[in-house]
């Protein structure tokens, strides 16, 4: 692209995984010269420790549940006695073989885009000059590489606090998935998505399992009405819940098991496994980020909206620098820094935003939430700008079931609207199909749709989803839309803008 042979390559991505191979391929699609340095597996945490194999499990456990609970409501024999035949082995070796598969794909990528592979681990020589070091029969090879332009997408990886026997009784979300059979016993350390998804993971599959929080609960930063939802849920699930702990003091092996001493003076015995997944660094230590004058803030690298860092020709982006931790997150910011690198004039300015993402736990049942949390919305609006809508009902899928209507699983939801025009600025819902709708009504919130925009759009009925659509006494917001075309009272479909035939 550059014509420039000062340097090796136009653009060089310091780690392949998700946020790095779309920024890298995106780049090349616009002609730049490209290569990335990842020494492990491609495709990052989501492929190969995170998302994917995650959902694999999750899956597997959702199995497990209608097995256990709810096919002899329907007619089908009872299936507890086919979820006690459930066999690890055969499901990790599936999913390990799937996760294989997804590297290969990558790497396939990589030359059908014209990106180099460079198999290595990098650290900075200077702001332009990357050293690269790989492991070889012989020892290491050591070389270096130089860019015009070299971007961080490191990542994140978890972290194991201090504390007698916790670094050699523990394993963390990554050991999670090197685990060879299913515990019977097993304490979850955490409190946000990645402990209470493993933790109903493994309670479905099976498990005895402790969940232990700092504090009173898990997902703190969640919408209060969810996190107390999924509280409620986890308890009746038979997860056992030890609050205040304030972490892990120690671990001690008794008689082959393990002994769990937490700061509170709560102590769990006979532990199988002790699974650690109360935080997450970003993966920088290794880099020399001095040398190349990229400063930190806190423990991310510091970068503005466009992801520049401190140093003029190096960007950053995804878990390195703590916005959002979110692979489509990163991947989009990936691919939008491209553009604006490499994409000509047109894309001069362009850059993500990180307001209104969307998102989704994989807890048991499962939560998905966009925008504002109450007490966020009342910070920033004040009480009296603000108007709450709120359902909780059981899935028509429960219905039949012949248990009394308070142990029916719940679906809870929240629409939470400010100003005059009852502008949306959060949703959130706990239960089954959570994961599937919200990316939808992702969609209406990023273009700014209000209570009305939502009522204008007939429900699909039966759905869980259809109660968005008609929360409150349907109709009686106030009449106004955030959208460029109003759908309100029967107006018309816009129609699309077509080329000139001129």
């Amino acid at each position: 692209m550059s014509g420039d042979n000062k340097y090796d390559w136009d653009y060089l991505v310091i780690g392949g995984g998700s946020g790095g191979i779309a920024s890298a391929k995106r780049a090349a699609s616009h002609g730049a010269k490209v290569a990335v340095i990842e020494g492990a597996r491609l495709g990052g945490t989501c492929v190969n420790v995170g998302c994917v194999p995650k959902k694999v499990m999750w899956s597997a456990a959702t199995i497990a549940d209608i097995l256990k609970h709810d096919m002899h409501h329907y007619g089908f024999p009872s299936g507890p006695e086919s979820a006690s035949k459930f066999d690890w082995a055969h499901l990790k070796k599936a999913r390990d073989a799937y996760v294989l598969r997804l590297n290969g794909i990558y790497a396939n990528g990589f030359t059908n885009a014209g990106v180099e592979h460079i198999e290595g681990f990098a650290t900075f020589k200077d702001a332009h000059t990357v050293e690269v070091s790989k492991k070889t029969a012989g020892g290491e090879e050591v070389w270096e590489v130089t860019a015009q332009k070299i971007l961080i997408a490191t990542g994140g990886r978890p972290t194991i606090p201090p504390g007698e026997g916790i670094a050699e009784h523990c394993i963390d979300s990554d050991g999670f998935f090197e685990m060879e059979e299913l515990p019977k016993n097993i304490v979850v350390v955490g409190a946000g998505y990645i402990a209470v998804e493993l933790a109903g993971v493994l309670n479905s599959l099976g498990s005895e399992v402790h969940l232990a929080v700092r504090k009173g609960k898990a997902l703190r930063n969640f919408d209060p009405t969810i996190s107390d939802g999924l509280d409620a849920e986890m308890i009746k699930a038979g997860i056992h819940i030890h609050r205040h702990t304030n972490g892990v003091k120690k671990i001690e092996i008794q008689n082959g098991k393990k002994t769990v001493t937490m700061h509170s003076g709560d102590v769990i015995y006979g532990v199988d496994v002790v699974l650690m997944a109360a935080g997450r660094a970003p993966n920088v230590a290794n880099l020399n980020l001095e040398k190349a004058g990229v400063d930190l803030k806190g423990k991310y690298i510091k970068v503005d909206e466009y992801s520049n860092t401190t140093a003029s020709n190096i960007l950053a982006l995804g878990d390195v620098c703590g916005v959002v931790e979110l692979t489509p997150m990163a991947i989009a910011a990936g691919r939008r820094l491209s553009d604006r690198l490499f994409g000509g004039e047109q894309h001069a300015n362009a850059k993500v935003s990180y307001e209104n993402v969307p998102t989704v736990v994989f807890s048991h049942p499962t939560i998905g939430t966009c925008g504002l949390t109450e007490p966020a919305a009342i910070e920033k609006y004040g009480e009296d700008n603000i108007k709450i809508y709120n359902s909780k009902f059981a899935n028509l899928y429960y219905g039949i079931f012949t248990v009394e209507p308070a142990d029916k699983p719940k679906t809870i939801m929240k629409l939470i609207c400010a100003g005059e025009d009852e502008k949306v600025v959060g949703m959130h819902v706990l239960g089954m199909g959570a994961d599937e709708m919200m990316q939808g009504f992702g969609v209406a919130m990023k273009m700014g749709c209000t209570k009305a925009d939502l009522d204008s759009c007939v429900a699909i009925h039966p759905t869980a989803a259809e109660e968005f659509v008609t929360m409150g006494v349907w109709g009686t917001s106030s009449q106004a839309t955030g959208a460029k075309i109003s759908p309100l009272n029967g107006a018309a479909a816009g129609e699309p803008t077509l080329k000139s035939k001129i």
